[in-house]
């Protein structure tokens, strides 16, 4: 069950914001095999001019549309993350919502008993999920 969140700037509409994340979750669907019922995203839209994203020499031009995507998991492989990259990127230009030089993803991983649901309890080690 990755945790995703979404930063950017407030250059999309309502609508087009949900499908980026629409289409996030497509990607942690499939490649990162996240339970159909596993949504968890935080959409945070900013105003512009508050992400500084330099290129870190890679020759990029970022644009306003720039977007973050902080992913936090559990055991995914080097060859899943990459795909997760890719499909990312295809995906999201193919849809008109974020050039591929805007975006940036982070993936982060942590252990069951970083999680608690609700409840104050750890339901990945009290054996609730």
């Amino acid at each position: 069950m990755p945790l995703v969140r979404i930063t950017q700037q407030d250059v999309r509409t309502p609508e087009q914001s949900r499908q980026l994340a629409d289409i996030v979750q497509e990607v942690m669907l499939e490649l990162f095999s996240a339970p159909p019922a596993d949504r968890y995203q935080i959409v945070e839209t900013l105003p512009v001019g508050s992400i500084i994203a330099e290129d870190t020499g890679l020759g990029l031009e970022r644009s306003d549309g720039v977007v973050i995507l902080h992913i936090t998991q559990q055991g995914r492989t080097t060859e899943q993350k990459q795909a997760v990259y890719a499909a990312l990127s295809e995906r999201l230009a193919a849809a008109g919502l974020v050039r591929p030089e805007d975006l940036i993803v982070s993936v982060v991983h942590n252990d069951r008993e970083d999680w608690s649901f609700g409840l104050g309890r750890a339901q990945f080690l009290t054996g609730e999920l």
